[in-house]
């Protein structure tokens, strides 16, 4: 690169991280387009819409419950992927939909939910069904409970249906585009539906879709359709046919549901939750800022640069596809900047490397990028691998999570292998080339480590940890705590509607009413949601029996001048379901698989990829272990933490496995299997413990500075970090060695 480029380059740099940092401030127009403050913001952060359904008719079933709460949840996260949807008493479903504030608006567009009939025209005697009138529309000329009696008249219900949406098609005929409704059926009502469509067909007769009362669509049968895939035409307005398409989604509900009430709530957490948040983000991220330059001088200007890039276009891209930002969303995004030093230090270290060996500085910056550009992209891509799985099978936070986990992973990438590049590159253009401001001067190699000789300590250690974790779950079992200190997010609990006197801020409510209720129920994770525009809060705790209610009844009624008749409590369910949990074990298990394959498609090496997997799961035992021996609170921050250990562990040993492989290539016949692998992990380690401790030192401000939630994710995580550097140096190397010399003497016996 020529001076003069590299000059504009870094003029050009400077202007990126100002254009980036002026639209994350002040955004652009009247409105502030890409500004933070635009940010979703989730139901912890700014409150939302708070929607409670009845169910129509008598008491459901527990599996009816269960099915309706389970398809709303995938409904709603159409509008977040932090919606939450949960039953409250025996008969109700409450969802709550963060960052909107226009109850009639969601109930408009979520469609009012009953019960959706395909009829046919004409029942098996050949009597009409339903008949047209003079002014267009159609009638029934039955009950639906006669209809119902009658074998053949209703041919599909919305139970049939897998999924309807809005489309825009070109009509073969008039070659115009039209506004469509497409529908999918689900194996049974593909079956129902070809045999429904070719009765039709034969009669010349329609198929009636009614819902709620009334019909919606009498669309003509064209064709007997066996692929279980319809179009229903006509003249409609895109919106209309969104609205058709909706109402047919939420007909595929096992239960009729009727709105019983609607508010809009306001945020769970205060403003301090948010601020003390930032600013430990903003220390973090100096402290790290100092650590890079101590460590790696200019180099690590320049990756300190490529942060602030990476800080900008995070905050822009949240803004640009609409993610919903939790209080956890936001200790992952400061989690990802730690992360984000990894690429650069894996690129510094082969730089350092290069200058003690002797070389130029150019030779040195070419080698660096070049040599750590494998190790950079299969830790990336395969953690990747794993937020595009997550993503794909996932629900409710799963899905949310592994949105910025994989928004993360490419940005950290192309600051690091472009941002990063440009500006070293740029500095040495114009004319900072001496080596003392890449690195220090010519030193002799470390002498390798022994992790191997000590692998039996290592092994014995990890053993009695995940093991403890195990005999603690069955001790707490067996006295009645529970096996783990589950959350009402996973367990259920009491929600507790009080209206106060006078209307309190969150602030006051933390303050003086929780403290209170804590002594009086012994529940330590109390959840608060005020309503907004009323002097009513609503207090969700873990399950509340008769005495801890009269107990926390009697706190409101003699220390606020609550009146009691206006103190209303009902129990609640997880708003985790068993669906959503059976999601997330299944989707971290494809991914894990999907993991597995890509590392031994790579590597060549099935033992690299059993071994990577191993430390994997160890490290998730261990956090697992600390949860329960620690009776860390388990609720939906225990999900995000266990995905993210999921997704970092794994970079660290793909780095090792890395170098194991490279100097595979180079290994000299006289030299011991074990003397090569400590000698990688050695070349390693220092990346291991930096790239560890710069993550570290993001969660440790923040669990120092956060606020409760948020150090319930804090500090497990910070254990799973340490922990991940522990078996990324002393268990993966030493599981690969003990399999490939495991083969080699079995091919020794062979001979």
């Amino acid at each position: 690169m020529k001076k003069s480029k590299g000059i504009i380059s870094l003029i050009l740099m400077v202007a990126l991280i100002g254009l980036l940092g002026f639209t994350a401030a002040v955004g652009f127009g009247k409105g502030g387009a890409g500004a933070a403050r635009n940010i979703r913001l989730g139901l912890d952060l700014e409150g939302g819409v708070s929607i409670t359904y009845q169910v129509k008719g008598g008491t459901p079933s527990a599996e009816d419950m269960a099915d309706t709460i389970y398809k709303l949840q995938r409904r709603v996260e159409q509008y977040s992927t932090e919606a939450t949807v949960y039953q409250e008493g025996d008969d109700r479903i409450s969802i709550e939909i963060p960052g909107v504030t226009n109850a009639n608006t969601i109930l408009d567009e979520l469609g009012q939910p009953g019960s959706l009939y395909f009829i046919a025209e004409t029942d098996s005697d050949g009597d009409k069904n339903y008949t047209q009138q003079a002014n267009g529309s159609y009638e029934l000329n039955k009950t639906i409970e006669e209809l119902q009696k009658e074998d053949g008249s209703i041919v599909l219900t919305g139970l049939d249906i897998k999924s309807a949406s809005a489309q825009v098609q070109t009509n073969q005929l008039t070659n115009a585009n039209q506004n469509v409704v497409s529908l999918e059926m689900n194996p049974e009502g593909t079956e129902k539906f070809a045999e429904a469509t070719k009765k039709a067909l034969d009669a010349g007769e329609s198929i009636g879709i009614y819902y709620d009362g009334e019909f919606i669509s009498v669309p003509n049968v064209n064709s007997e359709i066996k692929n279980g895939q319809a179009i229903i035409e006509g003249s409609m307005s895109f919106e209309e046919a969104d609205r058709i398409a909706s109402t047919i989604r939420i007909g595929g509900l096992s239960l009729e549901l009727e709105e019983l009430r609607s508010n809009v709530v306001g945020a769970q957490l205060g403003e301090e939750a948010i601020s003390t948040s930032l600013k430990a983000g903003a220390i973090g991220l100096a402290i790290v800022f100092v650590f890079m330059c101590a460590a790696y001088l200019l180099p690590g200007f320049a990756s300190s640069l490529a942060l602030l890039v990476y800080t900008g276009l995070i905050l822009v891209l949240l803004n640009a596809f609409d993610i919903t930002l939790t209080l956890p969303g936001i200790a992952g995004i400061i989690l990802g900047i730690g992360m984000a030093v990894d690429a650069n230090v894996i690129i510094f270290a082969r730089v350092r490397e290069e200058l003690a060996q002797g070389k130029s500085v150019k030779s040195s910056l070419n080698a660096g990028f070049q040599k750590a550009m494998s190790a950079i992209l299969d830790g990336n891509i395969t953690t990747l691998i794993a937020a595009l799985v997550l993503q794909w099978l996932g629900s409710g936070t799963v899905k949310g999570f592994a949105q910025t986990l994989a928004m993360g992973i490419i940005v950290s990438m192309f600051t690091a292998l472009v941002i990063t590049r440009i500006i070293i590159y740029s500095f040495y253009a114009i004319g900072i080339r001496d080596q003392k401001f890449y690195g220090h001067a010519k030193k002799a190699e470390r002498e390798p480590v022994d992790f191997l000789g000590k692998r039996k300590v290592f092994f014995g250690i990890s053993i009695v940890l995940i093991v403890a974790g195990f005999v603690f779950m069955g001790i707490n079992g067996a006295q009645g705590r529970g096996v783990m200190n589950y959350s009402l997010e996973f367990m259920g609990g009491t929600s507790t509607s009080v209206t106060f006197d006078k209307e309190y801020t969150l602030e006051e409510i933390d303050q003086n009413i929780v403290p209170l209720i804590e002594d009086a129920t012994g529940d330590n994770n109390v959840q608060v949601q005020k309503v907004e525009g009323t002097n009513q809060v609503i207090f969700k705790t873990q399950t509340l029996d008769l005495d801890k209610r009269e107990a926390f009844n009697k706190a409101m009624v003699d220390n606020f001048g609550a009146d009691e008749a206006e103190i209303a409590t009902e129990n609640i369910s997880a708003t985790v379901s068993s669906e959503m949990r059976q999601d997330a074990i299944i989707a971290v298990i494809v991914a894990t698989i999907c993991m597995l394959l890509y590392i031994w498609f790579r590597f060549k090496d099935i033992r690299f990829a059993t071994s990577a997997v191993a430390a994997l799961l160890h490290d998730v035992l261990v956090v697992l272990a600390f949860y329960v021996v620690a009776r860390v609170s388990v609720g939906n921050t225990f999900i995000a933490c266990m995905l993210t250990i999921v997704g970092y562990s794994i970079n660290a040993t793909i780095v090792i496995f890395d170098r194991i492989r490279e100097e595979l290539h180079t290994k000299k016949k006289s030299e011991g299997l074990d003397l090569l692998v400590n000698r990688c992990i050695t070349r390693t380690l220092t990346r291991s413990i930096y790239t560890s401790l710069t993550t570290f030192i993001m969660v440790l401000v923040l669990f120092i500075m956060g606020v409760s939630s948020i150090k319930e994710f804090a500090l497990p995580l910070m254990v799973g970090i340490v922990c991940g550097a522990y078996s990324s140096v002393c268990i993966t190397g030493a599981l690969w060695y003990i399999m490939k010399s495991y083969e080699g003497k079995k091919a020794e016996s062979a001979k």
